[in-house]
Order: structure tokens, then sequence, then C-alpha cells
């Protein structure tokens, strides 16, 4: 009775904590949403969008909206293989919780997580005897929980490489007029600061963007990581305390 109450307080103290993966990433994208509704409110948006010709800044927007969508898309998959972890792990430190590991493990919840433990459950059964060694499939396991993570860090880049090129495009187009400027023309003197103005607009609205985007991505992807490199050290110590050393005794026992 006391594993059991121990292997419960355990278990809720994991769900206490796992939860905030998701619930951080939309605490961050609401504060977000927020920020984007104050400045539209005031009109920042509409005069970044009117002032940039280029429409960079609209790719650099739309990049970063879809971009938000995969981050939710990946927390979601990370936050269910989290639950798949410590459902996992509330089966298999019960007392008898050995026995969830015959019959190819079909007792636990599905996961990648649980894919693991039954390719270890595989291993066992295909190794006449000796330690399970899981070097290899845990880098497997690592590989398959990052899945496109990485898209976030070539968003980032692309965001911000996209604000630079609206830069350099802006002051190409801040710096044309001023190879036919006549300052006694005062007509063409007028039309020229108008295009160097536009131009100054360009690179500066361009560049402001992009790094805003960028820092936006890196903080959500990071977030990410975290979560991502938060459950596999929880599979590694799932397998390395409750599963390797279950099936190391059935092998010891095996004739």
């Amino acid at each position: 009775m006391d594993a059991k109450v121990e292997a419960a307080a355990a278990s809720a103290g994991t769900d206490a904590a796992e939860p905030s993966v998701l619930l951080l990433w939309m605490i961050f994208t609401g504060l977000s949403v927020f920020a984007t509704f104050l400045l539209w409110r005031y009109g920042l948006i509409r005069l970044m969008v009117s002032s940039d010709r280029t429409y960079i800044s609209s790719v650099i927007a739309v990049l970063y909206i879809l971009t938000c969508i995969h981050c939710f898309w990946r927390t979601r998959a990370i936050a269910r293989e989290g639950e798949v972890a410590r459902g996992c792990r509330a089966i298999l430190a019960a007392p008898d919780g050995a026995r969830a590991l015959v019959s190819d493990a079909r007792g636990l919840p599905g996961g990648l997580v649980t894919d693991h433990i039954k390719s270890l459950v595989q291993k066992a059964e295909a190794q006449a005897k000796g330690r399970i060694d899981q070097t290899l499939l845990l880098r497997t396991l690592a590989d398959r929980l990052r899945g496109s993570n990485g898209f976030g860090a070539f968003v980032s880049d692309t965001l911000m490489k996209l604000g630079l090129l609206g830069t350099i495009i802006g002051f190409i187009i801040m710096l044309a007029p001023i190879a036919s400027l006549d300052a006694a023309d005062k007509v063409a003197m007028k039309s020229s600061m108008g295009l160097m103005s536009d131009g100054m607009a360009v690179a500066m609205y361009t560049t402001l963007a992009g790094l805003i985007g960028s820092i936006l991505v890196r903080i959500q992807y990071y977030m990410l990581d975290s979560a991502t490199q938060r459950v596999f050290s929880d599979a590694v110590v799932l397998t390395e305390t409750h599963v390797t050393p279950a099936l190391e005794r059935r092998l010891g026992t095996s004739p």
C-alpha cells in the first residue's frame, strides 16, 4: 500500500509540473496577440504595411504566423509525450509493474516513449543474456522527439535575413535619387526627399519586423526544446530505473 501511495504521489507531482509546457506557450502567444492588438489599435501595423512598398514586412508577418502554428503543433506533440512518459512511470512503478513488459508492453499507453520501451523488450527477447545497452536506441528516441524542432532555428534565421534584405533595399531606394539630384530644382529636390523618406521607412520597418519576429520565434522554440529535453530525460530515468533492471532480471532467470 505504501509503495502505491508513493508512486501516486510521485506521478501527481510530475503531473503538476509538466502541463506548464503547453500553458507557457499559450501565455506567451496570448501576450503576443495582445501586443499585436495594441499596435493595430494605434495604427502602427497599418502604417508599417502602407509604408513598406516591398511587402517584406508582410511576408515576415505571414511566415511568423505559420511558424507559430508549427510550434503549437510540436508543443502539443511533446506535451502528449510527457503524458505518455508519466503514464508509463505510474504503471511501471507499481509493485507488479514488471508484468506490463510482457507481451511486447502492450499495456502501456501509445507514444514514442512506449515505442522505445517496446524496442527494449524486443532487444531483451533477442538477447540471450548480459546487460542491455540502450545507447543507440536512446539516440533514436532523441531524434524522434526532436522531430522538426530545427524548423524554428531555420525560420528565425530567415526572418533576420529578410529584415536585412529589406534594409538593403530601403537604402537603395533612399540613395537612388542622389545621383540625379539638382540642388537648383526645388521640385526635383522635394520629390527626391520623398523617395529618400520612403526608402528609409522600408529599411526601418523591415529591419524592425525581422528582428522582432526572429526574437519571438527563438523564444518559442527555446521553450519547446527545453520541454523536449525534459521528456527525453524522463524517458532515460524511467527506462534505467524500471525497464532495463526488470528485463535484465528476466534474462538472468531465464534458462
